[in-house]
């Protein structure tokens, strides 16, 4: 059993990391406990095994008294005096035991006990190998699928990604790499199970922080993320230096740092803001191109309402309402989008519209414009065709009028001006 014992050891160290103290103490242990149930029953042992050649040693124990009850575990002073001279009343005496005697019932118990505790020391290992990479990335290769999810080997344990916690659309097979952010590390019957994501918004967190030194160092900072996994991300980031564009830094030269995580992520698209504290501010830069207008906000219901124009308005919500979702868990606000509203002008306000309209022409302006608007005159086109004769049956003196067509000439042909 010894050389058995000592293959064990080895294997346990070399290819699975155990230290061998730890072997050797859940073996005797195992041993111990199966003996006990065994042709040994209720006798006390005590289990040595030798770390250098596996060698198994056995010793039953014994306590000394004056008048026996219990044969297996108590022996007579005389019989103990005549073993060890001089031992006393109350202490213990061992005798070795041949440890083919433990029995083979005994042997095939402790090979099952040994089998669970090295499973429980493997178990233990993954988790002190990766309790304390929960939240980073980790890099592995596709080995199968169990009911739906993919096994992950990641070197020196193997990895469940959930169907939930994958892309859509993203299919791998098996001998493929790939990068995953560890989520977390779960506790079962099997043991530690540890859990893959590539659709948590903290995949693409990570993904930045290696992809941008910026925000390796703390210098640009990742204030809020908003992510429908495999169609659009959002990102707002600040920086702490002024003379860094936070958004500059994340998307690199010629695009090269957002390029890279993005055919990472299969082609989903990602768009980066600049943070601003207002949230007014904020909605206006996370809704370009489209321009929010008559914004309300509700502080205590942190709702805002705003409307945009008839061409704007499935820019801002977005395809199946995508836009309109992530920009309202980017801001931490719930927003009500609506239509603008067209204006209606009275009569005067389109005098006054027309009449502005008319300024342009250098020398009309003010009250002239007023009396050119009322006659019909609107704006500079108004007057193609007209002649001197026409103003002055509008009510226009002869100078005047020509005066006036002259500007207007002059406004719409302005290469025929002599300078």
């Amino acid at each position: 059993m010894s050389s058995e014992i000592l293959s064990v050891l080895e294997h346990m160290e070399k290819e699975k990391g155990i230290r061998r103290e730890d072997m050797i103490s859940a073996i005797a242990s195992a041993i111990k406990n199966a003996a006990q149930r065994g042709v040994n029953a209720g006798q006390e042992l005590r289990i040595e095994i030798n770390p250098r050649n596996g060698a198994l040693q056995a010793w039953a124990q014994y306590l000394v008294v004056d008048s026996v009850s219990d044969p297996k575990r108590e022996i007579h002073i005389e019989k103990a005096s005549a073993v060890r001279p001089g031992i006393q009343l109350g202490e213990l005496l061992e005798k070795e035991v041949d440890p083919s005697h433990l029995g083979r019932i005994a042997a095939q118990s402790a090979r099952q006990a040994i089998m669970q505790r090295l499973r429980q020391f493997e178990k233990d290992r993954i988790y002190d190998d990766y309790k304390d990479s929960v939240g980073s990335i980790v890099s592995g290769v596709v080995r199968r699928r169990e009911r739906g999810d993919l096994i992950v080997d990641l070197g020196r344990a193997e990895a469940t990604l959930p169907p939930k916690e994958r892309v859509p659309g993203e299919d791998y097979s098996p001998g493929e790499r790939i990068r995953c952010l560890l989520l977390n590390i779960e506790s079962t019957n099997r043991g530690p199970e540890l859990i893959l994501s590539r659709a948590h918004p903290n995949f693409i967190r990570k993904l930045f922080e290696l992809e941008v030194t910026e925000i390796a160092d703390g210098t640009v900072k990742i204030e809020a993320l908003a992510r429908e996994p495999g169609y659009r991300t959002k990102i707002a980031v600040s920086s702490s230096d002024s003379k860094v564009d936070p958004v500059g830094a994340c998307v690199g030269a010629r695009g090269a740092r957002v390029k890279s995580i993005v055919r990472e992520l299969a082609g989903e698209k990602i768009d980066i803001v600049r943070y601003f504290k207002d949230p007014t501010e904020m909605l206006v830069e996370t809704l370009k191109p489209a321009v929010p207008k008559n914004i309300q906000i509700d502080e205590r219901g942190r709702k805002i309402h705003f409307e945009v124009s008839e061409d704007d308005l499935a820019v801002a919500i977005g395809r199946r309402g995508q836009n309109a979702r992530l920009t309202s868990r980017l801001l931490g606000w719930k927003l009500d989008v609506g239509k603008e509203k067209p204006q209606k002008l009275d009569f005067e306000d389109k005098k006054r519209l027309a009449a502005e309209g008319l300024n342009q022409i250098r020398g009309i302006e003010g009250e002239l414009a007023e009396r050119l608007v009322a006659n019909g005159f609107v704006s500079p086109e108004a007057f193609v065709g007209v002649e001197k004769e026409d103003l002055i049956e509008a009510g226009f003196e002869p100078e005047e009028a020509e005066d006036i067509l002259q500007k207007v000439s002059a406004f719409l042909n302005p290469e025929n001006v002599t300078q």
